[in-house]
C-alpha cells in the first residue's frame, strides 16, 4: 500500500511554464510566488510534505506517473518552505542542481489548472 506524503493542485499556469516544460523542466511554486518567477511556474496550492522526497518515491502529475531518480541537496527545504522544486524528466541518478528532482518518464505535453500533484512512497 502506497502512502500519500504530499498532495496539492495546480491552480495557475505561468505564461512561459509550458515552454519550460517542453524543454524538460516543470517548475513548481506555491501560491504567492514572486511575479517574475511565477511566469515560468506551475503554481499550486501547497500542502505539508509529510516525509522528505527521496529516490524511489512516485510523483503523480495529473494523469502522468513518474519515479523519482535523484533529489537535489536543497530540494526538500525549498519544497517544504516555498512549494518550489524543478522536476526534470531525464531519469538522471545524480541531481544536476541543488533544487532539482529528477524523474524517469515522458515529459507531459500538457498539464491543466485543477490537475492534482501527488507524491507517494512506493
Amino acid at each position: 500500500m502506497s502512502d500519500v506524503i504530499y498532495q496539492s493542485n495546480i491552480n495557475q499556469i505561468g505564461e512561459f511554464a509550458l515552454e519550460a516544460l517542453a524543454d524538460g523542466m516543470l517548475i513548481l511554486f506555491k501560491t504567492g510566488a514572486p511575479a517574475d518567477l511565477a511566469d515560468y511556474c506551475f503554481i499550486h496550492s501547497h500542502d505539508v510534505l509529510k516525509q522528505d522526497l527521496q529516490v524511489g518515491q512516485v510523483i503523480h502529475l495529473g494523469s502522468h506517473i513518474y519515479n523519482i531518480t535523484a533529489v537535489g541537496d536543497v530540494a526538500n527545504v525549498n519544497f517544504k518552505q516555498l512549494g518550489h522544486i524543478t522536476i526534470r524528466f531525464d531519469g538522471n541518478s545524480q541531481a544536476e542542481l541543488p533544487g532539482t528532482v529528477h524523474v524517469k518518464g515522458e515529459i507531459p505535453e500538457k498539464l491543466f489548472v485543477g490537475d492534482e500533484i501527488k507524491i507517494l512512497n512506493n
